[in-house]
């Protein structure tokens, strides 16, 4: 695989990235906390690590395939860097809520209830145009929307807990992680 290859994937990443730790997150103690969204977590790092199991290094991926990266990656990165100031004191890395939780709605959350999802599932798929064969760029992504599906459910339910109402015509009127999908 030609080095630019590599550039374009590693500074893609770093990009990505580097919104959530300077955001910081929330490590209190939170009002409600569901772990086993935390399976939902380990399939979509399965997703990445599949992406790599072919023969990367072989790959010389033509320039449709630079460009449709370049283009995830940038709104992978676009996401990573609003999301997190969206949320502010609410970023969790678990399924958590707050004492003081609010439902937020600006920024990114305007249109899409999950957009970290979102922005993940771009970087998979900007990854896996530039290091992938067909055949595991497809089940890389069936794994990472069952997992992304495992958490996306299990959020819903606890804002769905604590909004009740006003949760439920924020879901039915925006989606959730994957743009007109509801």
């Amino acid at each position: 695989m030609p080095i630019y290859a590599y550039v374009i994937v590693v500074v893609g990443m770093i990009v990505w990235f580097l919104p959530f730790p300077l955001a910081g997150w929330n490590r209190s103690s939170p009002a409600s906390r569901d772990v086993r969204a935390r399976w939902g977590m380990v399939l979509q790092m399965v997703s990445y690590a599949l992406l790599w199991q072919g023969h990367f290094w072989r790959m010389s991926p033509g320039g449709w395939r630079v460009g449709v990266s370049i283009v995830l990656f940038l709104l992978a990165a676009l996401l990573s860097w609003t999301a997190p100031r969206a949320l502010g004191r609410h970023l969790r890395f678990d399924a958590a809520l707050s004492p003081d939780h609010q439902l937020v709605r600006s920024g990114p959350y305007r249109v899409l209830r999950h957009p970290i999802y979102t922005s993940m599932l771009c970087v998979l798929l900007g990854m896996g145009a530039m290091v992938t064969s067909p055949m595991l760029f497809v089940a890389a992504v069936l794994v990472f929307l069952a997992g992304t599906e495992i958490r996306v459910q299990i959020e819903d339910r606890l804002l769905a807990a604590r909004f009740g109402e006003e949760f439920r015509e924020y879901q039915g009127r925006v989606s959730a992680y994957i743009p007109f999908l509801r």
